[in-house]
């Protein structure tokens, strides 16, 4: 170092010293500046105990200090030199230094600058104390003091930290309750200014043995302000960051109160703000939180500290770091502490990319930033767009400029529509939902597809999965598959319900005009869709009677969970919805209703029925004024049905269960036919059993031949009914003979005796004359009968009356005609049958007598 420049150091120190070294000690003179105040006080703790002191003054004015107290030496404004006699070989190690200035500042100006320079000497130089240079700083409320770190800028670090060229900057803020730390800094950072409310302290700590190297800083009357202070970041081009800390850190921040942070970014650079940590307080009044002011914006954003932090932005902002106030009782309050790191980099060059929409019919694509702070530039066409449509059936060129894909929301848009029944596609064959296959070169995945569905006039939208069936989303059955998708009405965005595969419903109708958005799942990230297959199958119906109606399959040992449309929100003022629920054979459907809310309806009245299909009996019918029974059983397929009033406070919703089980009833009907079928049997068995006896009696018992005289042979037991005719019977046929009922005997007889001429004998003559229909009773017979002529039998008048007489036309044939009973006359031979016209009166029946 020249000459010149240490006389120049001297000056501005307004220290001059001479250092003379004594067989016992060390003698230093010193004569401080004008304005500044040396202390030298005890080091540490370990030299309490050291017997080194300090004397200053010669004669009667010499003072000596021990080690030991606060202040040893102080030297304020002296007019002479002052020699300082050091007891020790080394003071250094027992001492420290502070050099005190104080800065005022008017309205207008300030009366210095912070000037850390120091002279040296060859012998025993300055820097070998630990040396602290304080600037006391004061400025008219509500005005700040204001310090330019221009020249070199500074970086905060941990208050327990040091610089690596052992030169440690520390600001304070002098309020009414006490100090609070700024921070602590070192050379060459970002932060390029300061501003303090009212009173403040910087402070240079400086290792002994140590060269100072000066560094300038201007003090200057700063602006009116509202926080505690208030410093000045200014960010370098190319990617940079910078770490900052909440005044006290790792302590708590002042209780309801402000710190501000302005950020100068470069241009074409963008900013991200992180949290690194931070600690938040028991807050009595308020909340702390965290406002962004940008310079392009006219409102600030304002975020809790726990929420994602502005990221991708491009001008300079201020942040402002707001505190509540706390509640100080207890050990746990840890109170608001905050670290946060603010990154800079270039921002990107713009990517291009042609999208092509002429063979996609009816579908467009819409891109969006999710970030209303995000410096990302849209284009279209070469036009900035805050949001980008691309058409349908056009080329479009897109640009995209520091837009983060995470940053970008990508959707599709297809229209579906007909406006009358002719020609409609979908009204002829079902239509699938496919997801579109877009261009590689967009910067973000497609987020979701849109369709809207628009049938003609009166139509209805029908809903059928491709495969399998769908189920509702809901708070027991989230969906958690490939894919969601939401169906609403158009027209209002009224949902009717989020469903997903997997499920019991098999079909769904709506009777309007319908929009079906599909998500898809993500995975690392990614949303992952299924190119492979259609979502769905869509037609367009005639109309139905109701607004909604699913059409549902439950699977047995799966309960199906079912949800009134818009759940958990209520259904629209005199809507209606039905469930056509199918329940396989041999099975039976448990209803639970198991969260039922009713409005106040002011006019109408809310409906919930169950009914059989096929059926106009309703099973089950309830109002909002009825209590609603919890279960139902219904062992066939039957209607759920739901219809709303138009509410005056309420809303009208339902969440039902149905869970499938065996049919109790058909279980009993199946025992009960097997006992019938039982008891039917065993009445078989019965009867066959009876007949086999009775059979096998009647062959026990003798069956006789009978005569009847009216031409007809009967055997007896057949309740006084005639048999069929000898054609059709085997009355001709017996099994047995009484030899007292045959007549051949007797005509053999009567030919020995000669009362016969030459009948053929064994030949039975057949009556032919008249003959009654209804048997009569045996009787007797003539006493004194001519021999070789039959007597006719006449009864007794006890036994029945006469018989009339009758034309010979009544006369019938004989009921037995062969070989045996065959009948002739005179001169016939025995197979000719004539009529006997001799006799005019009839001869009456013969009945046998029954034999046991």
């Amino acid at each position: 170092m020249t000459s010149s420049t240490v006389g120049w150091a001297l000056q501005l120190l307004g220290i001059a010293y001479a250092v003379f070294v004594l067989s016992e000690g060390v003698t230093l003179t010193l004569t401080p500046d004008q304005g500044t105040t040396l202390n030298i006080s005890q080091s540490s703790e370990r030299s309490r105990g050291s017997k080194c002191t300090v004397c200053t003054g010669t004669g009667l004015k010499k003072s000596c200090s021990r080690a030991g107290s606060d202040y040893v030496v102080l030297l304020t404004d002296p007019k002479a030199a002052v020699n300082m006699v050091f007891t020790c070989t080394k003071p250094e190690e027992v001492f420290t230094v502070e050099v005190v200035r104080e800065i005022d500042c008017t309205t207008k100006s300030c009366n210095g600058d912070i000037t850390p320079i120091e002279s040296r000497t060859g012998t025993l130089p300055l820097q070998n104390f630990n040396r602290t240079f304080i600037w006391n700083l004061k400025a008219p409320v509500p005005r700040a003091f204001h310090l330019d770190f221009t020249q070199m800028g500074l970086r905060q670090i941990l208050a327990s930290e040091r610089c690596p060229d052992q030169h440690t900057y520390t600001l304070l803020a002098l309020q009414r309750t006490g100090e609070a730390a700024i921070g602590t800094y070192c050379r060459n950072g970002s932060v390029s200014g300061a501003q303090v409310l009212n009173q403040g302290r910087l402070s240079l700590e400086v290792t002994g043995g140590r060269e100072l190297n000066p560094t300038m800083f201007n003090v200057s009357v700063g602006e009116e302000i509202k926080s505690l202070a208030v410093l000045k970041v200014t960010l370098p081009e190319g990617m940079s960051s910078s770490e900052l800390l909440s005044p006290n850190y790792p302590n708590s921040f002042p209780d309801d109160d402000l710190m501000e942070w302005k950020f100068v970014v470069p241009p074409k650079h963008n900013t991200t703000v992180v949290f690194l940590g931070q600690t938040q307080p028991q807050c009595l009044k308020k909340e702390p939180a965290v406002e962004y002011h940008y310079s392009n914006g006219r409102f600030a954003v304002v975020k809790k500290l726990s929420d994602p932090q502005p990221a991708q932005r491009r001008d300079s902002f201020s942040l402002i770091l707001r505190n509540c106030e706390m509640n100080r009782i207890g050990d746990d309050s840890t109170g608001l502490s905050l670290h946060f790191k603010v990154s800079a980099k270039r921002r990107s060059l713009p990517v291009l990319c042609n999208v092509d929409l002429r063979k996609e019919r009816g579908l467009s694509l819409h891109i969006e930033k999710t970030n209303l702070m995000s410096d990302c530039e849209l284009k279209l066409n070469s036009v900035i767009q805050k949001k980008i449509t691309v058409p349908s059936g056009k080329i479009s060129q897109l640009s995209f400029q520091d837009c983060p894909c995470q940053e970008l929301r990508l959707t599709a848009t297809r229209i579906i529509e007909c406006r009358q029944w002719r020609g409609c596609k979908a009204a002829a064959a079902p239509v699938p939902l496919t997801v579109p296959v877009l261009e590689r070169c967009l910067p973000a995945p497609l987020g979701s597809v849109t369709w809207i569905l628009r049938p003609p006039q009166h139509g209805t939208v029908e809903l059928l999965p491709t495969t399998g069936n769908l189920r509702q989303s809901l708070p027991e059955q989230p969906c958690n598959g490939s894919f969601t998708l939401t169906v609403a009405e158009d027209d209002d965005g009224t949902t009717v319900g989020q469903f997903c595969p997997q499920g019991a419903i098999h079909k769904v109708q709506v009777h309007t005009n319908v929009s079906i958005t599909a998500s898809a799942s993500t995975m690392g990230g990614k949303e992952r869709w299924p190119f492979s297959h259609p979502l769905l199958n869509i037609s367009f119906t005639r109309e139905i009677a109701e607004r909604y109606i699913f059409t549902v399959y439950p699977m047995k040992g799966v309960p199906t969970l079912l949800a009134s449309p818009s759940w958990p929100v209520g259904m629209k003022p005199y809507s209606t919805v039905s469930w056509i629920i199918n329940v396989p054979s041999k099975l039976e459907a448990h209803l639970m209703f198991d969260n039922i809310s009713q409005p106040k309806c002011s006019n109408r009245h809310t409906g919930i029925r169950v009914q059989i299909l096929g059926s106009l009996e309703e099973m089950y019918s309830r109002r909002e004024d009825e209590e609603a029974g919890r279960k139902i059983i219904v062992s066939e397929s039957f209607y759920l049905n739901m219809s709303n009033c138009m509410p005056e406070r309420g809303d009208f919703s339902m969440h039902t269960r149905i869970t499938l089980h065996k049919d109790k009833n058909l279980l009993l009907t199946s025992i009960l036919s097997a006992v019938a079928a039982l008891l039917v049997l065993m009445v078989v068995v019965l009867a066959v059993v009876c007949v086999v006896i009775k059979k096998k009696k009647r062959q026990l018992s003798h069956q006789v031949s009978t005569y009847n005289p009216n031409g007809t042979s009967f055997l007896p037991g057949h309740n006084g009914s005639f048999p069929k005719s000898r054609k059709d019977n085997e009355s001709h046929i017996y099994a047995s003979i009484e030899d007292t009922l045959v007549y051949s005997h007797l005509l053999r007889d009567g030919a020995e005796m000669g009362v016969y001429g030459d009948p053929a004998v064994d030949v039975y003559q057949s009556f032919t004359g008249p003959t009654e229909t209804k048997p009569l009773s045996l009787g007797t017979v003539s006493e004194h009968p001519e021999v070789g002529i039959y007597q006719p039998f006449v009864p007794p008048s006890h036994f029945a009356p006469p018989v009339p007489n009758r034309p010979l036309s009544q006369a019938q044939q004989p009921m037995v005609d062969n070989e045996l009973y065959g009948s002739r006359s005179n001169g016939d031979t025995p197979a000719q049958s004539q009529p006997n016209n001799m006799n005019t009166e009839q001869a009456p029946t013969v009945e046998p007598e029954a034999h046991d």
